[in-house]
């Protein structure tokens, strides 16, 4: 059972910026599909961002792309989502992601967009105002 704690939520302004970060309770350096989601009231969570360690490949959900950056830590062991230019429809509960099982990057992005990660965080809220 991976364990994760997510951190770094607040409330911004639109246009400004907040980091999120997530450690994790074993190592995931190698072959680990790491994820972001994050659900808005009323709305189904969505998967915003994911990597695939082993090869560091990543992708963006189309509503973040080039405002939101994922990242991992390798010396702090944690998991980081860097993002830039909020707007009010960022405005959602985040939660990390963690699946050992994935085994390639390709298999990664397929379940991070039905939401097959295993094991989730408490999440941290991020509210945008206008």
């Amino acid at each position: 059972q991976v364990e994760l704690a997510e951190s770094g939520g607040g409330s911004v302004q639109a246009g400004g910026s907040l980091r999120l970060s997530c450690v994790a309770s074993e190592n995931t350096s190698r072959k680990f599909c790491l994820g972001w989601f994050r659900q808005a009231p009323g709305k189904e969570r969505e998967g915003v961002a994911f990597i695939y360690t082993e090869d560091g490949t990543t992708d963006y959900a189309d509503s973040v792309k080039g405002r939101f950056t994922i990242s991992r830590d390798n010396a702090k062991n944690t998991l980081d989502l860097q993002m830039n230019d909020l707007n009010p429809e960022d405005t959602a509960m985040y939660y990390c992601a963690a699946d050992p099982t994935a085994g390639a990057g390709h298999i990664c992005r397929a379940r991070v967009a039905i939401g097959a990660l295993p094991h989730y965080g408490q999440g941290t809220q991020v509210t945008v105002s206008s």
